[in-house]
């Protein structure tokens, strides 16, 4: 992480848009004891030292989903300020993996639809890439709450 002009830490992610032959955008949920407890968001995570966005894309996917991308490829860039750090999420379109997906290191995983994806409570940080994306999204705060009937979805549970 490093430090922005006001001081506070900026974050720097890799996250991927992946879609399968559906049309479906594959989501991860985190954990109850994440931040943002099981709110859903595409799938990736923070840079290592020295790594690059998309080697941090291909092995934060290989660990929290078990599968390896091969063509990341640069598509959007979210910058969000969280109340305690700055946010630069760097998206890339995905549309090859090798490998199942299996909730490893995420509560479960899903497929999604624009508008299943538009019903379902996401970070403040996602919300960008959902509407460019065409899903119908109302701004969302963190904290608040979110009641909807159950999706008929594709969702894994690792429990």
């Amino acid at each position: 992480m490093s430090h922005g002009a006001a001081g506070r830490s900026v974050l720097v992610v890799s996250a991927a848009r992946i879609h399968n032959a559906a049309g479906q955008t594959l989501l991860s949920q985190r954990r109850p004891t994440d931040s943002f407890p099981l709110h859903w968001e595409f799938p990736g995570g923070k840079l290592q030292p020295g790594e690059t966005p998309e080697q941090a894309l291909v092995r934060e996917l290989k660990e929290e989903l078990g599968i390896t991308v091969l063509d990341p490829q640069p598509w959007y860039f979210v910058s969000h300020s969280y109340a305690t750090f700055h946010l630069l999420m760097l998206i890339f379109q995905c549309s090859r993996f090798e490998g199942e997906p299996q909730a490893i290191e995420v509560h479960r995983f899903g497929w999604f639809s624009l508008e299943e994806m538009s019903r379902l409570t996401f970070p403040p940080a996602d919300l960008p890439v959902l509407r460019i994306m065409g899903a119908a999204v109302a701004p969302v705060h963190s904290g608040s709450k979110r009641s909807y009937p159950p999706l008929p979805v594709h969702v894994d549970n690792n429990d």
